[in-house]
């Protein structure tokens, strides 16, 4: 599957789903302990880095970002989905949200304190992860911080179903050590990783990574 190919995937089934979306999906205030932790120990690190701005990147409906932004970082949202990125608005019309790809980030060098990458990059096929990861190294500034959360394991999936509604999209499942080897590739340092087994909400195993930028 091309760049352009799972890209378009990805937008056309989000902007699908988007109302559904929004139903189904918790706040980040019901998240598991654990998830909530790692959020807060991200906005922490940010904020005492001091370093600029926070992108959530596959922000979706801008919960998270909206989670953050009340934590006291100064967080803006980043999604491929303008029917996403309209129900963001609309719900938190006092925060920025930006269509664009974290493919190709229209964001400049060494310009951000920090990334949020919570549940989104499982839709890009592992080859074209390398690339990600370099530019998520490369808007970071220097003593910069990244949080990338996600399920793990070592599945493709092909759902032809999300939220009730036809997706096209498509999954990849990933061991946590290899999310973090192509971290280090990518020039960020990892420094923290919690893996978490199935329970309550969480369906499958999850792993949060936290890394820096040197």
């Amino acid at each position: 599957m091309t760049e352009t190919d799972y890209l378009a995937a990805v937008r056309e089934s989000y902007d699908t789903v988007a109302a559904t979306y929004v139903e189904r999906v918790p706040e980040p205030s019901a998240l598991d302990p654990l998830s909530r932790g790692m959020l807060a120990v991200f906005a922490e690190s940010v904020r005492r880095a001091g370093t600029g701005p926070v992108a959530d990147v596959g922000c979706g409906p801008g919960k998270v970002t909206a989670h953050l932004a009340a934590s006291g970082v100064d967080a803006f949202g980043v999604d491929l989905s303008s029917r996403m990125l309209s129900l963001a608005r609309r719900a938190h019309p006092h925060l920025r949200f930006v269509q664009g790809s974290m493919t190709a980030l229209g964001i400049g060098g060494g310009t951000l304190g920090g990334i949020l990458a919570w549940y989104s990059t499982h839709h890009t096929p592992p080859a074209h992860l390398p690339a990600v990861f370099a530019g998520f190294h490369r808007v970071l500034a220097p003593g910069g911080h990244l949080l990338w959360g996600c399920y793990i394991g070592e599945e493709h999936l092909r759902p032809v179903q999300g939220y009730g509604h036809p997706v096209s999209y498509q999954s990849y499942l990933l061991p946590a050590e290899r999310v973090a080897e192509l971290l280090g590739r990518a020039g960020l340092v990892v420094t923290a990783t919690l893996v978490q087994e199935p329970e309550g909400r969480l369906t499958r195993r999850h792993a949060c990574i936290l890394a820096r930028k040197p």
